[in-house]
């Protein structure tokens, strides 16, 4: 079985339900507590041994090219001024031997069509996506860990899925399983729905930002009509990938956060401080503080 050393990150996105402040500087790089939010995604696929980096990105996102490049300025600052703890950890955003590419996508036509930008840098393997909105936090293994452990037993395309209220389904690709959901991790998928009405919705699994598709999704995503809001889905291609090899809902262990809605991103941001090594126990005090005065 390949292992997975690369993924892509869809991060052409206008992000307009954060505006203004997302005008000049990318939603991707908004920071949860010390960290902008693409660097969460990006560690989570390090951890999961991905050492090549495709962004698919705009004309907008230049700073999260600046990010994750060196900067000889900002770095010869610091060991001037003998910061050299923060000049670790300006350096250590990458670790050696994992590298970016910048792919343009001219205006976003769909996820289907992002991930189809990254076509011919795939080389034919087994790849991941992971969309920075969806900020997974974890006790112990991180999401994309999980699943290509369970990719190297199963071999199949995957899909993260999570449990959701019935009126959500609106919001999500909705999976229609083939085995019963306690079953395991992992569940063969008999369909998919993007965005189903209550009452249509197959199952209350609904689909997040964690995939590992194998390279038949391309064959599938050029021959795949445009969808829902005249783009390329997809969650259309997935469905059409189930006809020629065997794709799973993989439910996976961990809290996921909706970072492209402000109260999911506040969430995220209260979560990772709670756990922040430097600011947990005080900012826990100042939570509790904060809800006595405001009862």
């Amino acid at each position: 079985m390949k292992a997975i050393t690369r993924a892509v990150f869809p991060v052409a996105g206008l992000g307009t339900r954060f505006l203004p402040a997302t005008k000049a500087n990318p939603k991707e790089m908004m920071p949860v507590v010390d960290k902008p939010l693409i660097q969460y995604a990006v560690e989570e696929a390090v951890a999961a041994g991905v050492t090549q980096l495709i962004f698919v990105t705009s004309s907008s996102k230049r700073a999260i090219e600046d990010h994750f490049d060196s900067n000889f300025e900002l770095e010869s600052a610091l060991l001037e001024r003998g910061q050299l703890e923060l000049l670790n950890i300006v350096r250590d955003i990458l670790p050696e031997g994992v590298s970016c590419v910048y792919i343009r996508q001219k205006y976003p036509q769909g996820l289907g069509h992002a991930v189809l930008c990254a076509k011919d840098l795939l080389m034919n393997e087994p790849f991941a996506v992971l969309l920075a909105d969806d900020l997974i936090d974890h006790d112990d293994t991180p999401c994309l860990v999980q699943m290509v452990r369970s990719f190297q037993t199963s071999g199949t395309s995957m899909m993260a899925v999570q449990e959701i209220l019935p009126a959500e389904s609106v919001k999500y690709g909705v999976v229609e399983l083939a085995g019963n959901a306690a079953s395991g991790a992992v569940m063969p998928l008999r369909g998919i729905v993007e965005k189903p009405l209550p009452k249509n919705a197959p199952s209350c699994f609904g689909v997040v930002g964690r995939y590992i598709l194998t390279p038949r999704i391309f064959e599938v995503l050029e021959k795949t009509t445009r969808g829902s809001g005249g783009e390329l889905q997809l969650t259309d291609a997935i469905a059409g990938l189930m006809a020629q090899e065997t794709v799973s809902a993989f439910r996976f262990a961990g809290r996921r956060y909706d970072c492209g809605t402000k109260l999911g991103y506040l969430e995220a941001t209260i979560a990772c401080a709670l756990r922040h090594p430097e600011l947990a126990g005080d900012f826990r005090a100042s939570l509790r503080k904060f809800a006595e005065c405001e009862a």
